[in-house]
Protein backbone atom coordinates (compact mmCIF):
# COMPACT_ATOMS: atom_id res chain seq x y z
CA UNK A 1 0.00 0.00 0.00
CA UNK A 2 2.92 2.15 0.68
CA UNK A 3 4.06 1.90 -2.88
CA UNK A 4 0.59 3.13 -3.87
CA UNK A 5 -0.08 6.80 -4.86
CA UNK A 6 -1.82 8.68 -1.70
CA UNK A 7 -4.01 11.70 -1.01
CA UNK A 8 -2.05 14.65 -0.80
CA UNK A 9 -2.22 16.03 2.87
CA UNK A 10 -2.13 19.78 2.29
CA UNK A 11 -5.12 21.42 3.95
CA UNK A 12 -5.12 24.06 6.70
CA UNK A 13 -8.39 25.05 9.07
CA UNK A 14 -8.95 28.07 6.88
CA UNK A 15 -9.01 25.73 3.55
CA UNK A 16 -11.59 23.47 5.09
CA UNK A 17 -13.63 25.96 6.48
CA UNK A 18 -14.15 27.35 2.97
CA UNK A 19 -14.67 24.00 1.40
CA UNK A 20 -17.12 23.52 3.92
CA UNK A 21 -19.05 27.15 3.95
CA UNK A 22 -18.78 26.71 -0.29
CA UNK A 23 -20.58 22.86 -0.14
CA UNK A 24 -23.16 24.49 2.07
CA UNK A 25 -23.36 27.95 0.45
CA UNK A 26 -24.24 30.82 2.29
CA UNK A 27 -26.61 32.28 -0.21
CA UNK A 28 -28.91 29.37 0.21
CA UNK A 29 -30.08 31.19 3.03
CA UNK A 30 -32.02 33.28 -0.35
CA UNK A 31 -32.94 30.61 -2.41
CA UNK A 32 -35.01 28.98 0.77
CA UNK A 33 -36.29 31.83 1.94
CA UNK A 34 -39.98 31.85 0.62
CA UNK A 35 -40.76 28.34 2.04
CA UNK A 36 -38.77 28.40 4.65
CA UNK A 37 -40.77 32.02 5.57
CA UNK A 38 -44.24 30.22 5.09
CA UNK A 39 -43.28 26.70 7.47
CA UNK A 40 -41.76 29.09 10.05
CA UNK A 41 -45.03 31.32 9.95
CA UNK A 42 -42.50 34.22 9.69
CA UNK A 43 -40.53 33.51 12.56
CA UNK A 44 -37.24 32.86 11.13
CA UNK A 45 -35.01 34.33 13.75
CA UNK A 46 -36.38 31.71 16.07
CA UNK A 47 -36.86 28.64 13.49
CA UNK A 48 -33.03 29.14 12.49
CA UNK A 49 -31.51 29.12 16.21
CA UNK A 50 -33.33 25.76 16.63
CA UNK A 51 -32.06 24.64 13.57
CA UNK A 52 -28.64 25.75 14.77
CA UNK A 53 -29.18 24.26 18.14
CA UNK A 54 -30.35 20.30 16.37
CA UNK A 55 -26.97 20.82 14.08
CA UNK A 56 -24.91 22.37 16.78
CA UNK A 57 -24.99 18.48 18.82
CA UNK A 58 -24.42 16.63 15.53
CA UNK A 59 -21.66 19.11 14.41
CA UNK A 60 -20.32 18.44 18.23
CA UNK A 61 -20.54 14.30 17.53
CA UNK A 62 -18.68 14.68 14.15
CA UNK A 63 -15.88 16.08 15.95
CA UNK A 64 -15.63 13.92 18.37
CA UNK A 65 -15.68 10.84 15.62
CA UNK A 66 -12.83 12.67 13.56
CA UNK A 67 -10.76 12.91 16.55
CA UNK A 68 -10.60 9.22 17.06
CA UNK A 69 -10.86 8.45 13.58
CA UNK A 70 -8.85 10.76 11.51
CA UNK A 71 -9.65 8.97 7.88
CA UNK A 72 -12.18 9.54 4.63
CA UNK A 73 -15.07 8.02 5.31
CA UNK A 74 -17.40 10.06 7.66
CA UNK A 75 -20.45 8.60 9.08
CA UNK A 76 -19.52 5.12 7.46
CA UNK A 77 -16.21 4.92 9.42
CA UNK A 78 -17.62 6.47 12.47
CA UNK A 79 -20.76 3.88 12.53
CA UNK A 80 -18.17 0.85 11.12
CA UNK A 81 -16.19 0.94 13.79
CA UNK A 82 -17.72 2.44 16.80
CA UNK A 83 -20.83 -0.08 16.48
CA UNK A 84 -20.57 -2.61 13.67
CA UNK A 85 -19.47 -2.86 10.31
CA UNK A 86 -22.52 -4.21 8.76
CA UNK A 87 -24.48 -1.40 10.06
CA UNK A 88 -21.64 1.34 9.24
CA UNK A 89 -22.12 -0.34 5.50
CA UNK A 90 -25.87 0.93 5.65
CA UNK A 91 -25.20 3.58 7.09
CA UNK A 92 -22.74 4.56 4.28
CA UNK A 93 -25.29 3.23 1.74
CA UNK A 94 -27.61 5.82 3.17
CA UNK A 95 -24.87 9.00 3.53
CA UNK A 96 -24.11 7.90 -0.21
CA UNK A 97 -27.49 9.41 -1.17
CA UNK A 98 -26.60 12.42 0.39
CA UNK A 99 -23.16 13.12 -0.95
CA UNK A 100 -24.04 11.58 -4.95
CA UNK A 101 -27.24 13.79 -5.24
CA UNK A 102 -25.57 16.98 -3.95
CA UNK A 103 -23.69 18.24 -6.81
CA UNK A 104 -26.62 17.35 -9.26
CA UNK A 105 -28.06 19.71 -6.97
CA UNK A 106 -25.69 22.25 -7.71
CA UNK A 107 -25.79 21.71 -11.23
CA UNK A 108 -29.46 21.89 -11.63
CA UNK A 109 -29.46 25.16 -9.87
CA UNK A 110 -26.53 26.71 -12.28
CA UNK A 111 -28.53 25.72 -15.20
CA UNK A 112 -31.66 27.22 -14.35
CA UNK A 113 -30.07 30.38 -12.73
CA UNK A 114 -28.22 30.72 -16.11
CA UNK A 115 -31.04 29.43 -18.42
CA UNK A 116 -32.86 32.44 -16.44
CA UNK A 117 -30.15 34.62 -17.49
CA UNK A 118 -29.73 33.48 -21.01
CA UNK A 119 -32.96 32.10 -21.82
CA UNK A 120 -32.42 30.92 -25.60
CA UNK A 121 -29.51 28.62 -24.14
CA UNK A 122 -31.73 25.52 -22.50
CA UNK A 123 -30.90 23.92 -19.15
CA UNK A 124 -29.00 20.60 -20.36
CA UNK A 125 -26.46 23.07 -22.28
CA UNK A 126 -25.27 24.17 -18.95
CA UNK A 127 -25.94 21.13 -17.34
CA UNK A 128 -22.76 19.73 -19.78
CA UNK A 129 -20.86 22.79 -19.26
CA UNK A 130 -21.15 22.69 -15.91
CA UNK A 131 -20.20 18.80 -15.63
CA UNK A 132 -17.23 19.40 -17.62
CA UNK A 133 -15.94 22.22 -15.60
CA UNK A 134 -16.22 20.50 -11.99
CA UNK A 135 -14.26 16.97 -13.39
CA UNK A 136 -11.67 19.29 -14.45
CA UNK A 137 -11.37 21.71 -11.47
CA UNK A 138 -11.47 18.11 -9.22
CA UNK A 139 -9.01 16.42 -11.40
CA UNK A 140 -6.41 18.89 -11.13
CA UNK A 141 -6.28 19.06 -6.93
CA UNK A 142 -7.88 19.98 -3.74
CA UNK A 143 -5.62 22.65 -3.67
CA UNK A 144 -7.44 24.29 -6.40
CA UNK A 145 -10.78 22.97 -5.19
CA UNK A 146 -9.90 25.41 -1.81
CA UNK A 147 -8.71 28.52 -3.80
CA UNK A 148 -11.92 28.82 -5.84
CA UNK A 149 -14.18 27.90 -2.98
CA UNK A 150 -12.37 30.79 -0.61
CA UNK A 151 -13.04 33.30 -3.23
CA UNK A 152 -16.65 31.79 -3.46
CA UNK A 153 -17.29 32.35 0.22
CA UNK A 154 -15.38 35.85 0.56
CA UNK A 155 -17.88 37.33 -2.41
CA UNK A 156 -21.08 35.19 -0.72
CA UNK A 157 -20.33 36.78 2.25
CA UNK A 158 -19.26 40.41 1.07
CA UNK A 159 -22.93 40.19 -0.74
CA UNK A 160 -24.76 39.43 2.81
CA UNK A 161 -23.48 41.60 4.02
CA UNK A 162 -23.34 44.70 2.08
CA UNK A 163 -27.43 43.31 2.10
CA UNK A 164 -27.49 43.78 5.58
CA UNK A 165 -25.96 47.77 5.31
CA UNK A 166 -29.11 48.35 2.75
CA UNK A 167 -31.17 47.62 5.50
CA UNK A 168 -29.40 49.02 8.07
CA UNK A 169 -29.66 52.07 5.89
CA UNK A 170 -33.19 51.94 5.42
CA UNK A 171 -34.00 51.85 9.20
CA UNK A 172 -31.42 54.65 9.66
CA UNK A 173 -33.36 56.90 6.91
CA UNK A 174 -36.29 56.30 8.21
CA UNK A 175 -37.48 53.86 5.14
CA UNK A 176 -38.24 50.65 7.02
CA UNK A 177 -40.73 49.84 9.48
CA UNK A 178 -38.35 50.19 12.74
CA UNK A 179 -36.75 52.66 13.98
CA UNK A 180 -33.86 50.98 15.50
CA UNK A 181 -31.49 48.29 15.34
CA UNK A 182 -32.25 46.21 18.38
CA UNK A 183 -35.23 44.54 19.04
CA UNK A 184 -36.30 41.73 20.90
CA UNK A 185 -39.70 40.78 18.50
CA UNK A 186 -37.68 38.58 16.07
CA UNK A 187 -37.20 36.55 19.13
CA UNK A 188 -40.27 36.42 20.61
CA UNK A 189 -43.07 33.75 19.15
CA UNK A 190 -45.97 36.19 19.25
CA UNK A 191 -48.84 34.55 17.72
CA UNK A 192 -47.03 31.52 15.71
CA UNK A 193 -47.27 28.16 17.59
CA UNK A 194 -44.16 26.71 18.32
CA UNK A 195 -45.14 23.57 15.95
CA UNK A 196 -44.86 25.75 13.25
CA UNK A 197 -41.93 26.92 13.90
CA UNK A 198 -40.08 23.91 15.05
CA UNK A 199 -41.40 22.77 11.00
CA UNK A 200 -39.64 25.99 9.61
CA UNK A 201 -36.42 24.90 11.45
CA UNK A 202 -36.58 21.28 10.35
CA UNK A 203 -36.85 22.32 6.60
CA UNK A 204 -34.07 24.91 7.53
CA UNK A 205 -31.82 22.16 9.05
CA UNK A 206 -30.94 21.69 4.79
CA UNK A 207 -29.40 25.30 4.98
CA UNK A 208 -26.76 23.82 7.33
CA UNK A 209 -25.77 20.84 4.91
CA UNK A 210 -22.01 21.13 4.73
CA UNK A 211 -19.93 20.97 7.48
CA UNK A 212 -20.23 17.76 8.16
CA UNK A 213 -18.71 16.96 4.14
CA UNK A 214 -15.57 17.98 5.41
CA UNK A 215 -14.58 14.99 7.27
CA UNK A 216 -14.25 13.19 3.77
CA UNK A 217 -11.09 14.95 3.04
CA UNK A 218 -9.48 14.26 6.84
CA UNK A 219 -6.67 12.09 4.66
CA UNK A 220 -6.07 15.48 2.76
CA UNK A 221 -5.90 17.73 5.95
CA UNK A 222 -2.72 19.20 7.92
CA UNK A 223 -3.10 17.45 11.51
CA UNK A 224 -7.15 16.10 11.07
CA UNK A 225 -7.36 15.20 14.58
CA UNK A 226 -7.26 19.15 15.33
CA UNK A 227 -7.58 20.70 12.19
CA UNK A 228 -11.39 19.28 10.92
CA UNK A 229 -12.78 20.11 14.05
CA UNK A 230 -11.83 23.50 14.68
CA UNK A 231 -13.17 23.95 11.19
CA UNK A 232 -16.59 21.98 11.75
CA UNK A 233 -17.14 24.28 14.62
CA UNK A 234 -16.30 26.96 12.62
CA UNK A 235 -18.59 26.66 9.58
CA UNK A 236 -22.01 25.97 12.09
CA UNK A 237 -21.41 28.91 13.74
CA UNK A 238 -19.94 31.32 10.71
CA UNK A 239 -23.50 30.17 9.02
CA UNK A 240 -25.63 30.33 12.05
CA UNK A 241 -24.25 33.91 12.56
CA UNK A 242 -24.97 34.83 9.03
CA UNK A 243 -28.38 33.54 8.64
CA UNK A 244 -29.64 34.80 11.56
CA UNK A 245 -28.57 38.19 10.60
CA UNK A 246 -30.34 38.29 7.61
CA UNK A 247 -33.54 37.05 9.34
CA UNK A 248 -33.21 39.75 12.05
CA UNK A 249 -32.91 42.88 10.30
CA UNK A 250 -35.10 41.43 7.78
CA UNK A 251 -37.77 40.64 10.34
CA UNK A 252 -37.78 43.91 11.91
CA UNK A 253 -37.03 46.09 9.36
CA UNK A 254 -40.09 45.08 6.78
CA UNK A 255 -42.30 42.74 9.31
CA UNK A 256 -45.08 42.85 6.32
CA UNK A 257 -43.42 41.48 4.03
CA UNK A 258 -45.33 39.46 1.01
CA UNK A 259 -45.05 37.33 -1.40
CA UNK A 260 -46.96 35.24 -3.96
CA UNK A 261 -44.33 32.96 -5.52
CA UNK A 262 -41.93 31.03 -2.21
CA UNK A 263 -39.67 30.35 -5.44
CA UNK A 264 -38.73 33.73 -6.18
CA UNK A 265 -39.46 35.07 -2.75
CA UNK A 266 -35.50 35.96 -2.16
CA UNK A 267 -35.62 37.96 -5.54
CA UNK A 268 -38.43 39.93 -4.76
CA UNK A 269 -37.04 40.90 -1.26
CA UNK A 270 -33.60 41.95 -2.83
CA UNK A 271 -35.19 44.21 -5.21
CA UNK A 272 -37.50 45.75 -2.31
CA UNK A 273 -33.85 46.41 -0.30
CA UNK A 274 -31.73 47.21 -2.84
CA UNK A 275 -33.89 48.33 -6.21
CA UNK A 276 -32.56 46.59 -9.71
CA UNK A 277 -28.58 46.87 -8.95
CA UNK A 278 -29.10 44.48 -6.37
CA UNK A 279 -31.05 42.35 -7.45
CA UNK A 280 -28.96 41.93 -10.62
CA UNK A 281 -25.99 41.42 -8.41
CA UNK A 282 -27.46 38.86 -6.29
CA UNK A 283 -28.51 36.86 -9.64
CA UNK A 284 -24.37 37.28 -10.55
CA UNK A 285 -23.37 35.77 -7.16
CA UNK A 286 -25.82 32.98 -6.90
CA UNK A 287 -24.34 31.73 -9.68
CA UNK A 288 -21.08 31.61 -8.90
CA UNK A 289 -22.25 30.22 -4.98
CA UNK A 290 -23.84 27.14 -6.91
CA UNK A 291 -20.49 26.55 -9.61
CA UNK A 292 -18.59 26.57 -6.06
CA UNK A 293 -21.01 24.31 -4.34
CA UNK A 294 -21.19 21.82 -6.75
CA UNK A 295 -17.05 21.77 -7.16
CA UNK A 296 -17.13 21.09 -3.55
CA UNK A 297 -19.59 18.51 -3.66
CA UNK A 298 -17.67 16.75 -6.64
CA UNK A 299 -14.74 16.48 -4.26
CA UNK A 300 -16.60 15.08 -0.92
CA UNK A 301 -18.33 12.18 -2.66
CA UNK A 302 -15.19 10.96 -4.68
CA UNK A 303 -13.21 11.20 -1.34
CA UNK A 304 -16.51 9.03 0.01
CA UNK A 305 -15.78 6.37 -2.82
CA UNK A 306 -12.78 6.60 -2.65
CA UNK A 307 -12.75 4.89 1.30
CA UNK A 308 -15.94 2.92 0.28
CA UNK A 309 -12.94 1.32 -2.32
CA UNK A 310 -10.20 1.23 -0.04
CA UNK A 311 -12.43 -0.92 2.50
CA UNK A 312 -13.18 -3.12 -0.62
CA UNK A 313 -17.20 -2.27 -0.28
CA UNK A 314 -16.83 -1.18 -3.28
CA UNK A 315 -14.35 -2.60 -6.02
CA UNK A 316 -11.09 -1.46 -4.96
CA UNK A 317 -9.19 -1.66 -8.23
CA UNK A 318 -11.47 1.12 -9.34
CA UNK A 319 -12.98 3.54 -6.28
CA UNK A 320 -9.01 3.56 -4.73
CA UNK A 321 -7.10 4.57 -7.65
CA UNK A 322 -4.71 7.37 -6.94
CA UNK A 323 -3.80 9.41 -10.11
CA UNK A 324 0.15 9.15 -9.59
CA UNK A 325 0.43 13.05 -10.99
CA UNK A 326 -2.35 14.44 -9.20
CA UNK A 327 -2.53 12.42 -6.69
CA UNK A 328 -6.90 12.79 -6.78
CA UNK A 329 -9.09 9.98 -7.13
CA UNK A 330 -9.58 10.22 -11.17
CA UNK A 331 -11.81 7.72 -11.89
CA UNK A 332 -14.33 8.48 -8.84
CA UNK A 333 -14.57 11.98 -10.42
CA UNK A 334 -15.09 10.61 -13.74
CA UNK A 335 -17.94 8.27 -13.18
CA UNK A 336 -19.77 11.50 -10.36
CA UNK A 337 -19.35 13.51 -13.58
CA UNK A 338 -20.97 10.62 -15.81
CA UNK A 339 -23.86 10.18 -13.30
CA UNK A 340 -24.71 13.97 -12.68
CA UNK A 341 -25.60 14.27 -16.29
CA UNK A 342 -28.82 12.88 -14.62
CA UNK A 343 -29.79 16.03 -13.89
CA UNK A 344 -30.67 17.10 -17.52
CA UNK A 345 -33.23 14.28 -16.70
CA UNK A 346 -34.89 14.93 -13.15
CA UNK A 347 -35.54 17.56 -10.98
CA UNK A 348 -34.83 19.39 -8.22
CA UNK A 349 -37.51 18.11 -5.63
CA UNK A 350 -36.41 14.34 -6.36
CA UNK A 351 -32.71 15.07 -5.83
CA UNK A 352 -33.19 17.10 -2.19
CA UNK A 353 -35.02 13.76 -1.35
CA UNK A 354 -32.39 11.65 -1.69
CA UNK A 355 -29.74 14.13 0.07
CA UNK A 356 -32.35 14.95 2.71
CA UNK A 357 -33.05 11.34 3.81
CA UNK A 358 -29.20 10.59 3.63
CA UNK A 359 -27.37 13.53 5.31
CA UNK A 360 -30.71 12.90 8.53
CA UNK A 361 -29.74 9.04 8.48
CA UNK A 362 -26.33 9.71 8.60
CA UNK A 363 -26.56 12.33 11.91
CA UNK A 364 -28.29 10.06 13.75
CA UNK A 365 -25.70 7.66 13.46
CA UNK A 366 -23.24 9.48 14.03
CA UNK A 367 -24.37 10.86 17.18
CA UNK A 368 -24.95 7.29 18.42
CA UNK A 369 -21.34 6.31 17.08
CA UNK A 370 -20.14 8.62 19.96
CA UNK A 371 -21.82 7.28 22.60
CA UNK A 372 -21.05 3.51 21.56
CA UNK A 373 -17.06 4.52 20.80
CA UNK A 374 -16.16 6.74 24.05
CA UNK A 375 -19.30 5.92 26.63
CA UNK A 376 -19.66 2.20 26.06
CA UNK A 377 -16.45 0.78 24.66
CA UNK A 378 -13.81 3.36 25.89
CA UNK A 379 -15.69 3.73 29.55
CA UNK A 380 -15.58 7.28 29.88
CA UNK A 381 -18.21 7.65 32.23
CA UNK A 382 -17.25 10.31 35.02
CA UNK A 383 -19.97 13.41 35.44
CA UNK A 384 -18.40 15.73 32.76
CA UNK A 385 -17.50 12.59 30.56
CA UNK A 386 -21.62 11.69 30.97
CA UNK A 387 -22.36 14.51 29.45
CA UNK A 388 -20.14 14.90 26.85
CA UNK A 389 -20.65 11.49 25.72
CA UNK A 390 -24.12 10.43 26.37
CA UNK A 391 -26.04 13.32 26.65
CA UNK A 392 -24.78 15.68 24.24
CA UNK A 393 -25.24 13.02 21.35
CA UNK A 394 -28.17 11.97 22.82
CA UNK A 395 -29.87 15.04 22.44
CA UNK A 396 -28.40 15.13 18.87
CA UNK A 397 -29.80 11.89 18.10
CA UNK A 398 -32.95 12.52 19.34
CA UNK A 399 -33.88 15.70 17.79
CA UNK A 400 -32.40 14.42 14.24
CA UNK A 401 -34.32 11.58 14.58
CA UNK A 402 -37.15 13.14 15.11
CA UNK A 403 -36.66 15.42 11.82
CA UNK A 404 -35.92 12.21 10.05
CA UNK A 405 -39.38 11.30 10.71
CA UNK A 406 -40.82 14.67 9.05
CA UNK A 407 -39.75 13.40 6.15
CA UNK A 408 -43.04 12.94 3.73
CA UNK A 409 -43.99 9.62 3.28
CA UNK A 410 -42.48 9.06 -0.46
CA UNK A 411 -39.45 9.76 0.95
CA UNK A 412 -39.43 7.64 3.20
CA UNK A 413 -40.30 5.04 0.90
CA UNK A 414 -37.63 5.85 -1.67
CA UNK A 415 -34.89 5.94 1.44
CA UNK A 416 -35.83 2.56 3.14
CA UNK A 417 -35.96 1.10 -1.22
CA UNK A 418 -32.68 2.36 -0.91
CA UNK A 419 -31.31 0.80 2.11
CA UNK A 420 -32.84 -2.69 0.85
CA UNK A 421 -30.82 -2.39 -2.44
CA UNK A 422 -28.02 -1.92 -0.10
CA UNK A 423 -28.90 -4.80 2.15
CA UNK A 424 -28.66 -7.30 -0.64
CA UNK A 425 -25.81 -5.77 -2.05
CA UNK A 426 -23.62 -6.78 1.32
CA UNK A 427 -25.50 -10.15 1.65
CA UNK A 428 -24.63 -11.17 -1.89
CA UNK A 429 -21.03 -9.43 -1.46
CA UNK A 430 -20.26 -11.75 1.49
CA UNK A 431 -21.65 -14.49 -0.05
CA UNK A 432 -19.34 -14.39 -3.01
CA UNK A 433 -15.97 -13.40 -1.83
CA UNK A 434 -14.19 -12.89 1.72
CA UNK A 435 -15.79 -10.69 3.83
CA UNK A 436 -15.04 -6.71 4.21
CA UNK A 437 -16.18 -6.79 7.50
CA UNK A 438 -12.75 -8.16 8.54
CA UNK A 439 -10.62 -5.80 6.81
CA UNK A 440 -9.07 -3.09 9.35
CA UNK A 441 -7.58 0.30 8.17
CA UNK A 442 -7.67 2.49 11.61
CA UNK A 443 -4.08 2.26 12.00
CA UNK A 444 -3.10 2.52 8.58
CA UNK A 445 -1.09 5.76 7.82
CA UNK A 446 -1.42 7.64 4.39
CA UNK A 447 1.83 8.61 3.18
CA UNK A 448 2.30 12.61 2.38
CA UNK A 449 2.88 14.00 -1.14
Amino acid sequence: MNNQPALSKSLKVYQIVFLGLAWMTPMIFFTVYGVAYDAAGGQMVLAYLIAFLAIFFTAYSYSRMVKAYPIAGSAYTYTKKAIHPRLGFLVGWALLLDYIFSPIIAILTFGIFMHTEFPSIPVYVWVIVMNIILALVNIVGIKSVARISGISVVVQILFISLFCLFIIKDIATGQASSSTLFSLHPFLASDVPFTTIFSGAALICFCFLGFDAVTTMAEETIQPERTIPKAIFLIVCIAAVMYIAISYFTQIAYPGFTFTNPDNAAYTLVKLVGGNLLSSLFITVLIVATFTQGVSSVTSVTRFLYALGRESVLPQKVFSYIHPTFKTPVVNILLVTAFSFLGMFIDLNTAVTFVSFGALTAFTFVNVSVIAHFYIKLKKRSFTETILYLIFPLIGAAFIGWLLTLLNKNTLLIGVAWLTVGFLYLFVKSRLSAPFVKRDHSKMTVPEK
